[in-house]
């Protein structure tokens, strides 16, 4: 169950696109291998938090500003902290990183928002992969992303521009520290101290 908890975690943080200057609110849908998430993020420029129900009660802060990623375990009333890594950092801009190629393949609506439909070719360490982006040109921000042979899926749904409250940003009061035994792997390739 915890290893399915991190590996959903990990994986939304690498899928996660947002442009950097935007504060918001947004449902989000992630589907991955048949497995799908779903839940509320909060983003400012150098902080994101995604609420999640499933498998459990949990939301994962990221905090950019401080180098540092809490995953917050809600019924157990315990936080998880893992290093950021500047490798893992979210996508915030409308650009890849190690992006190859952009076109435009069309125009769509998402969720009330016109759309430009990009197919992005982008290296990432040796691989080379192909993602669609559709970029909400009203509100420059990419309501939907997912690969091109359909294994995963990230949208966002009901989105609410505005400043968000800073406390979202902050570990809940009363929260206990849960250590991982050292040596462990972490699902992407890290490892306890």
């Amino acid at each position: 169950m915890l290893k399915k908890f991190i590996a959903t975690v990990v994986f939304i943080l690498l899928i996660s696109g947002t442009a950097s200057a935007l504060e918001l609110s947004s449902d989000f849908v992630t589907t991955h291998g048949g497995f799908k998430s779903s839940g509320k993020m909060y983003l400012t420029p150098d902080k994101i938090r995604m609420d999640m129900d499933s498998p459990q009660k949990m939301s994962s802060i990221t905090r950019m500003d401080k180098k540092v990623i809490w995953n917050v375990m809600h019924d157990q009333k315990s936080y998880m902290e893992l290093p950021f890594v500047e490798d893992r950092k979210p996508r915030v801009e409308r650009e890849y990183k190690g992006e190859i190629e952009r076109k435009l393949v069309g125009k769509e609506t998402i969720d009330g928002h016109p759309t430009e439909k990009y197919l992005i070719t982008f290296k990432e360490r040796n691989n080379t992969n192909k993602v669609y982006q559709w970029w909400a040109t009203d509100i420059n921000f990419p309501v939907k992303t997912e690969d091109v042979d359909g294994q995963w899926k990230q949208e966002y749904k009901n989105i609410k521009m505005g400043k968000q409250d800073g406390s979202l940003f902050e570990i809940p009061a009363g929260y206990k520290k849960f250590e991982m035994p050292a040596g462990m792997m972490i699902p992407g390739g890290m490892k306890t101290e």
